[in-house]
């Protein structure tokens, strides 16, 4: 496996040789001080270019950078198609373990993207193109403390979606109850316990893509109690997460809520579990919920 720096100097000595390349920026976990740092990292990369057609007219000027296992290129998917001219991406992980997520940017899109991006670090720029960029960090990926409409929002959605997995499960619908519950159910559990992992640090903290670094900075307990909702399709197990995760969300949310001074709203959640619990024992071939 090539080592960092060895991918460095191709990445950079690519642009340095390409006069089509005229800076180079690089984001992403290997910019984050915060992030672990392992084998898997990949090497997300911006090359700022003035002529994005010059490039994708024939996409074999990036076997430079290796053998490929695979190579994705989003922006030329019929499945996800996009009209954004000024940015062109090629996904590529390397036979070697290696993987590069490559974008084209004009100076003008680069230089808004940047700006919205803590993560980044100016590796080249061969014109001064690019608007200076401050040192990297992650605090714009840091938990946001929430407005009382959007915890109100939340814990709604949490209940309101919750029966939707027990509606499917009642009808041996296990795909539906499960993507209802990994989800939006789940979307809503993570979000809430973000805030939660705020409240304990400050907001000083960013929690990762899908909650990842989560436990850092929540108690053990309620961590372990977090993993304990990940069922497999047994219906059986898939009522037990269920139940777990309002269980959670109770908790969590509440402490949240008495940090804010905001209002958990307490009757929904009664009212909820009471029907998860109802329908959790309701008869196959029903006629009536209730």
């Amino acid at each position: 496996m090539r080592n960092e720096q060895e991918m460095m100097n191709l990445i950079l000595n690519t642009a340095k040789e390409d006069g089509r390349i005229r800076a180079v920026i690089m984001n992403g976990s290997r910019t984050n001080p915060n992030a672990p740092r392992d084998c898997f990292q990949d090497y997300d990369i911006v090359y700022v270019v003035g002529d994005i057609q010059s490039f994708t007219s024939d996409h074999r000027w990036v076997d430079r950078f290796g053998k490929q296992i695979i190579m994705q290129m989003p922006d030329d998917s019929s499945l996800f198609p996009t009209s954004d001219e000024d940015s062109f991406a090629y996904l590529m992980l390397f036979e070697d373990g290696n993987r590069i997520d490559l974008t084209l940017m004009t100076a003008d899109k680069a230089n808004e993207w940047v700006s919205g991006d803590s993560l980044s670090i100016l590796l080249l720029d061969k014109d001064g193109i690019i608007t200076p960029i401050p040192s990297s960090s992650d605090r714009d990926y840091q938990v946001q403390p929430p407005t009382a409409a959007q915890f109100a929002s939340c814990c709604n959605e949490f209940w309101w979606v919750s029966p939707y997995v027990a509606k499917g499960l009642w009808r041996d619908e296990i795909p539906y109850a499960k993507a209802m519950l990994e989800e939006p159910v789940r979307d809503m559990l993570l979000k809430m316990l973000g805030w939660y992992a705020g409240v304990r640090t400050d907001f000083t903290v960013s929690a990762g893509k899908c909650g990842k670094y989560l436990n850092r900075y929540v108690e053990a307990p309620v961590w372990n109690d977090y993993l304990l909702t990940y069922p497999d399709a047994n219906s059986t197990h898939i009522w037990q997460s269920l139940f777990k995760m309002g269980e959670l969300f109770r908790t969590i949310a509440k402490q949240v809520a008495d940090h804010f001074g905001y209002t958990y709203p307490e009757d929904d959640d009664r009212r909820v579990f009471a029907y998860l619990k109802h329908v959790h024992q309701l008869p196959a071939g029903a006629t009536e919920v209730y």
